[in-house]
């Protein structure tokens, strides 16, 4: 009898599945269990092909425990770079690219000049504090802000992957791009349901 053959759907992964603590903990209480959690659902699915970018597959050896990884770990999550050269995307994009950062520069602009206004009537710990946390949002919530940002999108794209992420800036780029996406708390149903169809079928063969 010959074997089953799948037509595999692929599925690229942010590092946040493992490391945030607000996400990970369906698969693990840590960034190494996590991992070994997701190791052995994954390990079980013939139809779903894992891809990292190498630049994100590096970030998430810092977090993690390799040593003490059962899973096989290089096979099941395969490591891939963009293809940067031969990418293209609408030029459009780029456009709101630039007007986002410069609207978000204005916006941490205007923190600024806050804060320095109430010099006067605030404690300086209390000022940089909120000077610090109205920054970040007005710089970098909801944006795409690294090098491994972007090489999760455009690994996703090339590859016509579902992104599983839980950052908001990867999200709104992968609507833009046309990716389908996935948060992380949806991801572990996800996989038991692949699971329980990758077994329905071998039973109906």
């Amino acid at each position: 009898m010959e074997p089953v053959k799948f037509s595999k759907e692929k599925v690229v992964l942010d590092t946040s599945l493992f490391v945030n603590p607000d996400v990970r903990n369906d698969f693990g209480d840590t960034p190494t269990k996590a991992l070994e959690g997701f190791l052995f659902l994954a390990a079980q699915i013939p139809t779903l092909d894992f891809y990292m970018p190498s630049s994100i597959f590096k970030e998430l050896l810092n977090f993690i425990e390799p040593e003490k990884i059962t899973g096989d770990l290089l096979t099941i999550l395969h490591q891939k770079s963009p293809n940067k050269h031969e990418l293209f995307f609408p030029s459009v994009l780029l456009y709101e690219l630039v007007e986002e950062t410069r609207e978000r520069v204005n916006k941490g602009l205007r923190a600024a000049e806050k804060a320095v206004r109430g010099v006067q009537k605030k404690d300086e710990k209390e000022i940089i504090q909120e000077l610090r946390r109205q920054y970040r949002e007005a710089l970098r919530e909801g944006i795409i802000d690294s090098k491994e940002d972007v090489d999760l999108i455009l690994l996703a794209k090339e590859l016509n992957a579902l992104l599983v992420t839980a950052d908001q800036g990867l999200i709104k780029w992968a609507e833009k791009f046309g990716i389908r996406w996935l948060l992380p708390n949806k991801f572990k149903d996800y996989l038991l349901s692949t699971i329980k169809k990758a077994k329905s079928a071998e039973v109906t063969l």
